[in-house]
């Protein structure tokens, strides 16, 4: 199991560390995905990241807790040993295919370069697994392709060039920074139908980065919803659907097309959310919140309210399950 415990992230710069990610704490089981949800600038893909350490160079440091692969801790692993675990162990879907992939390097140089580095294979190997690769992932032509450079490419075709990457390794986990960015919607659909197919098959593990409920609806069995730093509810796929308990998990739900009233204005969340080092000492959701009042103000234990695998940062769980009931959980 991949586990996270109480992790706490910074940002360092010039003037100081700023907290970007507060007391996250996460399971990722294998044959499983685990979506983690929420609005830009609420440090999803920090915490992903994390997963690998890929923000240390960038001035993202950690404070305070684990992440553990089978008991073991990345944040204490040999060089060595994280470089076999990245892209090997563990790997990464990047979003953004427009700029994910080297320009001035061939397909088939990047990812025959990721086949030899985990699987120790001979150019000629690691070049018809690299065709192999490309044709699993749905393009044809494969061979051709290996000599082609990332700007022939559409976006979608470049998107199953970081999937084939991705899994070239023989990962037993795989990280989906916001997988379908910056795709149509058809292009969208058959990458969420290949991330299904390859997980399922292939028993991996996933944690699937979003801000898309619908993708969370197709893909994952359970999900973390965050907001500003911090995790607000926790739950299976169908008990955040059916009864979610926190209003921001509410007010996401209801901004989806699928709910939105026909003829109606789109529905948005007011306000936007704060920034690392502007929270709040209470609730920092509560300068949206239609539900919040002055027990808002006070800080938030992590688990105000929980039952079995469901549990959700709120003072006001009650009355928003409430609500979810009446409304079938869509509406805000």
């Amino acid at each position: 199991m991949l586990k996270i415990q109480d992790l706490s992230l910074a940002i360092s710069g010039e003037s100081g560390s700023v907290p970007a990610v507060t007391n996250i704490s996460l399971d990722l089981e294998p044959g499983k995905v685990l979506g983690l949800v929420g609005e830009s600038g609420c440090g999803k893909s920090l915490t992903a990241q994390s997963i690998l350490r890929l923000g240390e160079h960038q001035g993202i440091r950690r404070t305070a807790g684990t992440i553990r692969l089978d008991g073991e801790d990345i944040f204490t692993m040999p060089e060595k040993r994280l470089r076999r675990l990245r892209g090997g162990t563990v790997s990464m879907v990047f979003q953004e295919p427009m700029t994910a992939l080297n320009p001035v390097f061939s397909i088939g140089s990047q990812l025959i370069e990721v086949i030899q580095l985990h699987l120790k294979l001979g150019k000629g190997e690691a070049r018809q697994r690299a065709i192999g690769l490309l044709g699993d992932v749905g393009l044809q032509n494969a061979e051709g392709l290996l000599d082609q450079y990332p700007d022939a490419l559409s976006g979608g075709m470049r998107q199953r060039v970081l999937i084939a990457m991705a899994m070239a390794g023989e990962p037993d986990y795989i990280i989906a920074d916001e997988p379908t960015t910056a795709l149509d919607v058809s292009v969208q659909k058959r990458i969420i139908g290949l991330l299904r197919y390859l997980q399922q098959t292939r028993g991996l593990g996933m944690l699937l980065v979003t801000h898309d409920f619908g993708l969370v609806a197709e893909l994952a069995d359970s999900v973390a919803v965050m907001y500003a730093g911090h995790i607000v509810e926790y739950g299976t796929v169908a008990e955040i659907f059916d009864h979610p308990a926190h209003p921001y998990t509410r007010a996401l739900m209801a901004c989806r097309p699928e709910v939105a009233p026909r003829h109606a204005a789109f529905p948005v969340i007011a306000g936007q959310v704060p920034s690392p080092g502007q929270w709040p000492d209470g609730c920092r959701f509560a300068s949206r919140c239609r539900w919040a009042d002055t027990a808002c103000k006070r800080p938030v234990a992590e688990d105000v309210w929980h039952e079995d695998t469901h549990r959700a940062r709120c003072v006001h769980v009650e009355r928003v399950r409430q609500a979810s009931r009446d409304s079938k959980g869509v509406s805000a």
